[in-house]
């Protein structure tokens, strides 16, 4: 039996509801982290973006309780709307999210069809020797914008400025990243488990992500059979916010492509 999602997950949409559907996952930071990605793809496509469960308040099943059990929760509200030809984007975890629904979709006929292409943008998830994910648990508000951004000023919130209810989701957000990813951010079986994924893939990394660098995700990308890679410059760990041209100039294409 398959994880289930919750039925009235909040969701970012934009687009025609009949053009093809891009699925896009947000990371730690939640759904507003990928709200750019959303609005851009509008003009082409059928965007939506879910709030997985246990971000921003919503409830989170027992059931879900890893990251590939929310994988295949995914999998299995897609297979149930009748998608096919899906693109999944994901940051962050979101990228792990979306790799690791495309192994599983690999491995089950029942999915054959669903996924038409993967993009990953500046993912975690794997283990990559000499590459560590950075201890995101470990690190203060300054220390996370030094690490994730390439102008740090930029994505630094200071934390007496949050109000008391942004301070309990931000720290809810913690808990459930915790619970579903795992302190080390990892799955020390992905990156040789990515070798079955059979459809198109883009990697993307920012240029001074010191979260995951690019090196770790240069990795990633040559354990997908045919994937492409590419670095935006002056972008940290999230390209799309940081350096939202330069990282359409690389989407872009690869969507029109495929």
């Amino acid at each position: 039996m398959n994880p289930s999602l919750p039925e009235d997950l909040p969701t970012l949409q934009a687009g025609d509801p009949s053009g093809r559907t891009a699925l896009v996952f947000h990371g730690g930071g939640g759904p507003q982290t990928v709200a750019p990605i959303v609005g851009h793809l509008g003009a082409t496509m059928h965007a939506s973006a879910p709030t997985h469960p246990g971000w921003e308040g919503t409830a989170r099943p027992e059931d879900i309780a890893s990251i590939r059990d929310l994988a295949s929760a995914y999998l299995a509200r897609l297979l149930a709307d009748g998608e096919h030809g899906v693109v999944l984007i994901g940051s962050s975890i979101g990228g792990w999210i979306a790799l690791e629904m495309a192994v599983q979709a690999a491995a089950d006929e029942r999915y054959a069809g669903v996924i038409g292409a993967v993009i990953d943008i500046d993912g975690v998830g794997a283990v990559v020797e000499g590459e560590p994910v950075a201890d995101f648990f470990a690190l203060d508000a300054r220390g996370l914008a030094e690490a994730a951004w390439h102008d740090p000023d930029r994505g630094y919130r200071d934390p007496a400025q949050l109000t008391d209810e942004q301070r309990a989701v931000q720290l809810s957000n913690g808990r459930t990243m915790a619970a579903v990813a795992g302190g080390s951010m990892s799955d020390p079986t992905l990156l040789d488990r990515l070798a079955t994924i059979a459809v198109l893939t883009l990697v993307v990394f920012g240029e001074s992500d010191g979260i995951v660098t690019p090196a770790y995700g240069r990795a990633v990308a040559a354990a997908v059979p045919g994937a492409e890679f590419h670095v935006v410059p002056a972008a940290g760990h999230l390209p799309h916010l940081e350096a939202p041209a330069a990282t359409w100039a690389v989407l872009d294409p690869f969507l029109a492509a495929h």
